[in-house]
């Protein structure tokens, strides 16, 4: 079926199969592969992008949900050449380790940041709540958003 979509601020009309995940659609036919498959079942939020505004597991969306919508990957983020404040946030807080996750952290935190440019702690843990990390601990997570959130003022 023929899907157009815009991805990242680019409009694209793409065929693909009804039955493919948007993970799996991003990574191996739009060769956007900072989006990462984790638990494929919906579980660690390593797949998350963003859909029409909201936070959403890409493993868990058929790629044909995608027609007429827009979609914002972690490549979508950058913009001129310069990382998004919640990348330089998380770099500045060691928010990284591995950085398996990260890709699914950021996508969740800039998804929250869409709509709240001024959560509080709780707000912050609910909507990464989907998001699993096993290296760093959530804490400089935590903080990188709060400070991003803040514009980076102290």
């Amino acid at each position: 079926m023929k899907i157009s979509f815009k991805i990242n601020g680019d409009n694209e009309t793409r065929d693909v199969n009804p039955s493919k995940t948007l993970l799996r659609f991003i990574r191996e036919d739009l060769n956007l592969t900072g989006t990462k498959e984790g638990c494929g079942e919906g579980e660690c939020g390593a797949c998350t992008v963003i859909l029409n505004g909201k936070a959403v597991h890409s493993c868990l969306t058929l790629a044909a949900e995608i027609d007429g919508a827009e979609v914002t990957t972690v490549e979508g983020l950058v913009k001129n050449g310069e990382l998004d404040i919640l990348q330089n946030k998380f770099m500045e807080h060691n928010a990284i380790q591995c950085g398996f996750c990260t890709p699914g952290m950021l996508m969740a935190a800039k998804a929250l940041l869409m709509v709240n440019q001024s959560p509080s702690e709780l707000e912050i843990r609910r909507a990464m709540a989907g998001n699993i990390c096993r290296c760093t601990g959530y804490k400089p997570i935590i903080d990188a958003v709060k400070d991003a959130a803040r514009g980076g003022r102290k």
